[in-house]
């Protein structure tokens, strides 16, 4: 990875900062995107990484205009991008019946939309590099998750957009990774939107017993470096996909279930 250029959507925490400390340490050029450009910068000084390899480019992915300066910005820099990790997301925890419509628009925003306007403007470029657009999609893309409607949603889509992608270049030499991760000991869930818009604040999990950012992201890398179609992580993750081919409904009362042993569970 050394010398490659990489975007990293997301990049200021879980996921999306490891992968930033991964390829800084591989002494790749990275361009870390999020709306909090000060936590960019701690990132930078915490993994010491040498500061003319690294682009930092305040960026709200369901701005348009902001994804627009975040290629823009990087090419101007560095010249060309390899990689492109479209990693920004939020999730929300409410049932149908009382969320808020707008929950449900601004997790799609981010989730699906963002990919799109990052990957749509970067693709040129990764294209020219024959480079990599990967997708941090969840094992919410697979299976819907009973309160997360617009997350599973917003994975659902992102992964039948990739797919896409990766079909109508598929003599072009562009590599495309959906990566799933399972449950992920990430901020994710305390900035969960609840039904009214406001973040949940706590999570409702162990993040104890959860695979670590710096885990998923090392499974990430390797697969862009092998360049994998998909990626699931996590047993429980792979499990509950396979059943799901074959016992659907069995899985739904599962995962029911499962979820509803959560804390304030909105199913109780």
């Amino acid at each position: 990875m050394k010398n490659k250029v990489v975007i990293i959507t997301g990049a200021s925490s879980g996921i999306g900062k490891a992968l930033a400390q991964s390829f800084m340490r591989a002494e790749a050029n990275v361009v870390l995107a999020a709306r909090d450009s000060n936590k960019l910068q701690e990132i930078v000084q915490e993994t010491k990484a040498d500061v003319e390899k690294v682009l930092i480019v305040q960026t709200d992915v369901t701005n348009i205009t902001d994804c627009k300066r975040l290629i823009e910005n990087t090419i101007k820099k560095f010249g060309k991008i390899d990689i492109l990790i479209n990693n920004a997301g939020i999730s929300m925890r409410a049932i149908i019946e009382k969320v808020n419509l707008d929950v449900i628009k601004r997790v799609m925003d981010v989730n699906f939309w963002g990919t799109v306007y990052c990957t749509k403007l970067a693709l040129p470029y990764l294209i020219q590099s024959m480079g990599s657009v990967v997708g941090i999609s969840s094992i919410a893309g697979y299976k819907g998750l009973p309160a997360r409607s617009g997350y599973s949603a917003s994975k659902f889509a992102v992964q039948g957009f990739l797919e896409v992608l990766r079909i109508e270049n598929i003599n072009k030499g562009l590599h495309v990774l959906i990566a799933c991760p399972g449950f992920t000991s990430s901020n994710i869930r305390y900035n969960a939107l609840t039904g009214d818009g406001s973040k949940q604040g706590e999570s409702p999990r162990n993040e104890k017993k959860m695979m670590s950012p710096e885990k998923v992201a090392e499974i990430i890398v390797n697969a862009i470096k092998k360049r994998k179609h998909r990626i699931i992580l996590t047993s429980q993750g792979k499990l509950t996909v396979l059943l799901n081919k074959f016992f659907p409904k069995l899985v739904d009362r599962m995962v029911f279930n499962h979820m509803s042993k959560e804390p304030d569970s909105p199913f109780n």
